[in-house]
């Protein structure tokens, strides 16, 4: 076991020796990773207190921002690893770590690699549901990779992956499914579907030369803008459902969960309205900050709710 973490810690001081660290997490996007923690969040915390009934487990929450991490590294890594003859044609990829050169393609590998372990790893420690799921989840967050090669719905694979946070925190929790983390599942899952079809909106001629897939190519742009607030306006519907849900479910869970309901649903349209006015050229402020807002706002309101209550 001592000579397994040697090598261990060998080869993952090699890994972070070829290139700097900043560029592995400017290779997976480790900012992005606010999209989807606090609805991972939400489901630790619904487990917690409304379910197992149990104190905060400092061990148990650490286990799950690991899962959370490693899973997301390994996700975003692996897809920029998969796509980098890709990316290198596209002159708004090409800088990125692995075709500027600033990663290898051996290290961006042992990456992913070191990244799924320890994901598993995590689930392991949490508990036995968790653990056999582990592979389940990587098969999804690791296959999105490929989908837009053969379907123009990789935005809701995408989706899929991200869906899975709150419903594998729950779990972490409470070794059990339950309908509330679920529908919050759902409710991301339409949110991230919605949001990423804008995003490919800016790639679209690129796309269509080089034969991806994704909703704009095969909608055109008007039409994906049209699918992108539908699904949103679902995604809003449903968090509206699963918070009258919460509500009922928990008692005194209300006001402020409502308040950030009411936040979230209003920056989800006010993206499009982003759009609509200045263009694709607003993509970042749309993407970016209004969906990570979005979601830290929510996460902390629905937190402070819980909690206090």
């Amino acid at each position: 076991m001592n000579h397994f973490h040697c090598r261990f810690f060998y080869v993952a001081t090699l890994l972070m020796s070829a290139s700097p660290i900043k560029n592995y997490l400017s290779l997976v996007k480790f900012s992005h990773t606010i999209f989807a923690l606090p609805f991972a969040l939400v489901g630790f915390f619904l487990g917690t207190y409304f379910v197992a009934d149990q104190p905060f487990l400092l061990q148990k929450f650490l286990l799950v921002l690991g899962c959370m991490v490693f899973a997301r590294s390994a996700a975003m890594a692996f897809n920029r690893l998969v796509d980098r003859d890709i990316d290198k044609e596209n002159p708004r990829t090409a800088v990125r770590e692995i075709p500027a050169g600033k990663v290898s393609v051996s290290s961006a590998r042992l990456f992913v690699i070191l990244n799924s372990l320890a994901f598993v790893f995590c689930a392991y420690l949490i508990n036995t549901m968790c653990f056999y799921l582990s592979p389940v989840a990587l098969l999804v967050i690791l296959g999105y990779s490929y989908t837009k090669r053969f379907t123009s719905l990789c935005h809701f694979v995408l989706g899929l992956g991200l869906g899975l946070a709150p419903v594998g925190a729950f779990i972490a929790v409470t070794n059990q499914f339950y309908i509330i983390p679920i529908i919050y599942g759902i409710v991301v899952f339409l949110w991230v579907a919605g949001f990423d079809i804008l995003y490919a909106l800016q790639d679209e001629n690129f796309d269509n030369t080089h034969q991806l897939n994704s909703i704009p190519t095969f909608l055109g742009q008007k039409n994906a803008k049209v699918l992108s607030i539908t699904v949103h306006i679902i995604c809003i519907l449903t968090l509206v459902y699963v918070t009258y849900l919460s509500t009922g479910f928990y008692g005194s869970l209300g006001t402020l969960h409502w308040v950030a309901t009411f936040i979230f649903s209003v920056l989800i349209i006010y993206q499009h309205w982003v759009i609509y006015k200045g263009g694709l050229k607003k993509i970042g402020l749309a993407f970016f900050t209004t969906n990570g807002l979005a979601s830290v706002v929510f996460g902390i309101l629905f937190i402070l709710d819980i909690t206090m209550r």
